[in-house]
């Protein structure tokens, strides 16, 4: 195996401008599918906590098979993420979005571990070429 078709060898490009937006995308819709799901989850127990799972699951594993590869569900996770997290803190007033209660919980378990879950089945790209295949 040469070192021009090897993955490791490649240097570090950036991004190309469809892709950067491509990623912006999928971090605003999951910003988006955080706020909802957070909505949906207290509103219709335990229907909407599946319902909310399953968008963020879509966004995660839609975003990683657009963009073929693991940075498409990182994105919308990360935009779920921060959406829940700056939904989990009270405000001055004393009002807050998220109770103490095991729906809740549930879904900021359960929206981490579909995001991980995504991440890791996500399509990876693989170098071109007969060359990296082993024994040839």
């Amino acid at each position: 195996m040469s070192d021009r078709h090897s993955m490791l060898a490649q240097p570090l490009h950036r991004p190309s401008a469809g892709r950067m937006a491509a990623y912006l995308g999928l971090f605003l819709l999951g910003l988006l599918v955080g706020a909802a799901g957070s909505l949906v989850q207290a509103a219709w127990f335990p229907g909407g906590l599946l319902l909310a799972l399953a968008g963020a699951a879509g966004v995660f594993l839609g975003g990683a098979w657009a963009t073929r590869g693991r940075a498409g569900a990182v994105a919308g996770a990360a935009g779920w993420m921060l959406s829940v997290i700056l939904l989990t803190a009270s405000r001055p007033e004393g009002d807050f979005l998220f109770a103490a209660g095991a729906g809740s919980y549930a879904y900021l378990l359960g929206g981490m571990a579909v995001a991980v879950i995504c991440a890791t089945f996500a399509p990876t790209r693989q170098p071109g070429g007969r060359s990296v295949r082993l024994g040839e």
